[in-house]
């Protein structure tokens, strides 16, 4: 049977997959709010609900990835990591949209790129891997710009401002998304394909978010179309579109370009944040932001480095 050759994409297709990665990124926050705005309320129970059902379209459609996951030999402890990373998955939704009602859209952006910083910090504690002196400079550099950040105003929906908690809930989002990251590659180094990794983690992340919302005593009926509409988009967009489109980016660019693209979701998530909302950060925030992109651009870089 002959080999088929795969065809090497041409600049300007890697170029325009790229771009629609980071716009369909960038659309998670904007999907949100316009959720939230539809809805009416907010705060963790509505978070709850659209953590919930975001993660419950993505399971269904990774159903057909099911009867692999049956087939796989794993090693001990694959599906308990799996698990581990679908809590968390969850956790990460529920505190990054919750954070959406008291900051602004650029600071909680900004803050949830932090993750590879404290997969860095946390591979140093659990792993005991050496950080180079570039992820250290970034790490100090990224605090510096978390510190402006927190000083800035945060807008909330409702009028309101408590830039404080929402700040706090989206970089804690932001370590528990590096908990995800890690544990999900522990479950893969043990026998899970991706496919069958990310329907198992989605689903048990599914049923977290669905026992938590009895817990809380949310519905998840009797809200306006609109809302279903912009939560079935989350999914669609930054669920499959753009973790789909920077998949397949790893096959044919450097790892490290991949990384460094996702902090350009801040910037399209504020710029749309602008034409939809009129909400601009106060200068406090963008200063911040930028300072805090760049240590963890730095950050990655030196990280990459150490691979390498």
């Amino acid at each position: 049977m002959a080999m088929k050759i795969i065809k090497q994409p041409l600049r300007w297709q890697v170029g325009l997959v790229f771009l629609a990665g980071v716009l369909a990124i960038s659309t998670s926050a904007i999907f949100a709010r316009l959720a939230i705005a539809s809805a009416g309320v907010s705060g963790v129970g509505f978070s709850l609900f659209v953590a919930g059902s975001r993660l419950t379209i993505a399971s269904m459609l990774l159903l057909p990835a099911w009867p692999k996951l049956r087939q796989a030999q794993l090693s001990p402890g694959a599906l308990l990591y799996a698990s581990g990373a679908g809590v968390c998955l969850a956790l990460h939704f529920v505190t990054w949209i919750t954070s959406l009602s008291f900051t602004s859209i650029a600071a909680s952006t900004t803050l949830l790129t932090t993750t590879p910083i404290w997969v860095a910090l946390v591979s140093w504690l659990w792993l005991k891997e050496k950080l180079t002196r570039l992820t250290v400079l970034g790490i100090a550099v990224a605090f510096v710009g978390g510190v402006l950040i927190s000083l800035g105003d945060g807008v909330s929906l409702s009028g309101g401002s408590n830039a404080l908690l929402g700040n706090s809930l989206a970089l804690m989002g932001a370590v528990i998304a590096s908990l995800y990251v890690l544990w999900g590659r522990e479950a893969q180094q043990r026998g899970l394909s991706l496919g069958s990794y990310s329907a198992f983690a989605y689903s048990v992340g599914a049923l977290v978010l669905l026992l938590l919302s009895l817990l809380w005593g949310v519905s998840y009926l009797n809200y306006p179309v609109a809302v279903y509409v912009y939560i079935l988009l989350i999914a669609v967009f930054p669920q499959m579109v753009g973790h789909t489109s920077f998949n397949w980016l790893l096959r044919w660019i450097n790892p490290t370009l991949v990384t460094l693209a996702i902090l350009f979701e801040p910037v399209g998530a504020c710029f749309l944040g602008y034409l939809i909302f009129q909400e601009v950060p106060g200068v406090s925030v963008l200063v911040g932001a930028v300072v805090l992109l760049v240590g963890v651009a730095v950050a990655v870089y030196g990280a990459n480095l150490k691979r390498g």
